[in-house]
Formats: structure tokens, sequence, C-alpha cells
């Protein structure tokens, strides 16, 4: 797996990328914002580390920019940023996770590792619920025949809402399946992430297939 590292401060950078390279991924490294970007629209990284106060172009920007043109590349924004706004900040603009600083190694590693977790089996590579199929060896989603252009974060929400469907999931179900941690009872993270998803797999089309099930949570299913 090629990892991309955009981080400016010299000894995380350094710490950073001799751990991930232990860890068997081939890591890429970049100082600064513009340098990044360019890596990650032309390298084809598996994954972005995204620290956020970055020199010439900062993550957000970068993250913003990914984001723009389509380029579903998981990303992690590394950052010690650790207001809510921000948190939620960095998952409206896209990210597939957040991790503050500072973090403990090895749950970053188990995050970066769930976002690019094994193919399923082949007896459950494609679901379908209504006109929405989604075919998860491919991490592909279309309703009605047109492609859904979501994020790993969403195309991971989405595909654990279509292996529960018509299964109401609760905030903490969903951050522990998708987020791989505990969610924050102060935190508007879960619902912010269902309302980008809805955005894309609802608001188009005539029939909602997202529903919220008021004081449980979520649930995924095509009703009459």
């Amino acid at each position: 797996m090629r990892l991309l590292l955009i981080e400016d401060e010299e000894k995380t950078a350094a710490a950073l990328a001799q751990g991930f390279s232990e860890a068997g991924f081939d890591v890429v490294t970049a100082r600064r914002g513009d340098e990044g970007l360019a890596l990650a629209r032309g390298g084809g990284p598996d994954v972005v580390i995204l620290d956020i106060g970055l020199p010439r172009l900062d993550g957000w920007a970068v993250l913003t920019a990914l984001r723009t043109q389509r380029t579903r590349v998981p990303v992690v924004c590394l950052t010690a940023r650790d207001a809510i706004e921000d948190r939620v900040r960095g998952l409206e603009l896209g990210a597939d996770d957040y991790v503050v600083k500072p973090f403990a190694f090895a749950e970053l590693l188990a995050r970066v590792r769930r976002l690019l977790r094994d193919v399923p089996p082949p007896g459950q590579a494609v679901l379908r619920v209504g006109d929405l199929e989604i075919d998860l060896l491919r991490q592909r989603a279309t309703r009605g025949g047109q492609p859904l252009d979501l994020t790993a974060r969403e195309f991971a929400l989405l595909a654990l809402l279509a292996r529960r469907r018509g299964e109401p999931l609760n905030r903490r179900e969903i951050a522990a399946e998708v987020w791989g941690m505990p969610v924050d009872g102060d935190s508007n993270a879960i619902d912010v992430a269902v309302r980008r998803l809805r955005a894309k797999v609802d608001e188009p089309f005539d029939a909602p297939l997202v529903h919220t099930i008021r004081g449980v949570g979520y649930v995924l299913e095509a009703r009459p």
C-alpha cells in the first residue's frame, strides 16, 4: 500500500514515515501543502495522512481540492486542532477520519488499516437496497444506474447501513464500525456524516433510502 504523508514538522514526519514503513507501507512524504496536493493528484496513493497547519497551502485547501476533483483516496486529518468545529469541518470537507495530536501511533495505524480493510468475501460482493447497488469489491455505488461520487468514509458508512438494511443503527454502533472509535457524546460528527451521505444518495432522487429513527439512529431501507 502506498501512503502519502503530508506533514511539515520534521520529527513527526520522520517518526510517522518510519512507523508506517515498518508496518509495510510504501511511504512518500511532502512537507508543504502544494507539494502534497501535486503528489496526491499524480502519484495514486492508497491513503493520505494530512496535517492541517501546512505552509504554502493548508490542509483544508488540500482536502477541498482533492474532493472538488472527485478524488476518492481515503484522507486522515492529523492535527493539533481538537475543537468540535474543526472536527466537523474536516468531515464536511470530505475527510475520512480525524486524529488529534498528540496521538498513539498504534491507534493511527489501526485507523488507517481499517480504511484499507480487506475486500469482502465473494458472496457479499454486491449489496442492493431498492434501486441502490453497492459493489464492495470495486468500492463503487450507483442508484438508478447513476454513479454516486462518495468518499471512502461515505462508502464505508453506506456499506454498513446496507449490510444491516432494515435494522436501525445508533450513533455508537456507527462510530465503532466506521470510525473504529467511540463517539463523543457532545459531537455531532455522525449526524454530519449522515447528512453528507444523504445529499448524495437521497436528495437527487425521488424516494429517500436513509431514514432517521427518532431517539435511536439511522436505517437504510426502501419504503413504499
